[in-house]
């Protein structure tokens, strides 16, 4: 079994798969790298061609949860990162991760910071990535991160991890790996269900990725449909009591800006 494997979702005919499958041909540490859709087309295939880069095709209705987790069971690897079409990865993001792995053999998460990509940076993205840093700062403490309580707290003030910087342990979280019934909050009640579990939560806070906003983003759909509202009250409820559920969700809609 390798030891790292990207398993790139493509959706649709994205203009920024190509960027993406080029930030992964170009790590510094070589890695496995498939391409798991649900959505095939001849545009997905001549990208897949020309980067010698295998195809699985998982049939049946798009769906973001089963549409990770096709792409994770199809990954043989010890860690496996979900790698999003819209996203580019930075050049040392496999040896960082194999890095961490060395030192920390129970490692079952490995995540990173991120940089925006866009033409102009979101109002008040300084701010909204100052706090997440913040939130992930318990992390930091490297020899208290297998403690349950250690992961929880960076989870409690709201999702300070970013998603598709995630290399998940599969030998040791087994399959499958997302049970959310969410859909823009699947990511943050999956990390929830893995802060109870034995293992270690690595962050390395110098960005390892650049991470794309754009119209067509899943999130601003959650954003415009009123599911991310939902969903995230949902998590708060998990947490904390109904009255400060209330004082979190008013002070965490202003993060909504991000994506404007």
């Amino acid at each position: 079994m390798k030891l790292h494997a990207f398993a790139i979702c493509a959706y649709k005919d994205s203009p920024y798969l190509e960027a993406c499958i080029r930030s992964l041909k170009g790590q510094s540490v070589e890695s496995d790298i498939i391409l798991c859709t649900s959505t095939p087309s001849p545009y997905i295939e001549e990208l897949a061609d020309k980067y010698g880069i295998p195809v699985f095709i998982r049939h049946g209705k798009s769906s973001i949860r089963d549409d990770w987790n096709f792409a994770y069971y199809m990954a043989d690897a010890r860690f496996v990162t979900i790698a999003h079409q819209d996203d580019l990865y930075r050049k040392d993001y496999v040896k960082k991760l194999l890095e961490c792995y060395e030192k920390y053999p129970d490692m079952t998460l490995f995540t990173g910071g991120y940089t925006v990509v866009k033409g102009e940076r979101p109002a008040g993205f300084e701010k909204v990535e100052f706090v997440k840093r913040f939130l992930r700062l318990p992390l930091r403490f490297r020899h208290l991160s297998h403690l349950s309580w250690i992961k929880k707290s960076v989870l409690m003030f709201g999702n300070s991890i970013c998603c598709p910087a995630c290399a998940y342990n599969k030998e040791r979280l087994g399959e499958p790996l997302f049970t959310s019934p969410y859909r823009f909050a699947l990511d943050w009640d999956t990390l929830f269900k893995l802060s109870r579990l034995p293992g270690r939560f690595i962050c390395v806070e110098k960005p390892v990725l650049y991470y794309r906003v754009h119209e067509e983003a899943a999130t601003k759909a959650c954003i415009r449909d009123n599911s991310r509202v939902t969903e995230e009250t949902d998590m708060f409820k998990k947490m904390w009591p109904g009255p400060f559920v209330k004082v979190l969700m008013h002070f965490y809609r202003k993060a909504y800006k991000e994506y404007e």
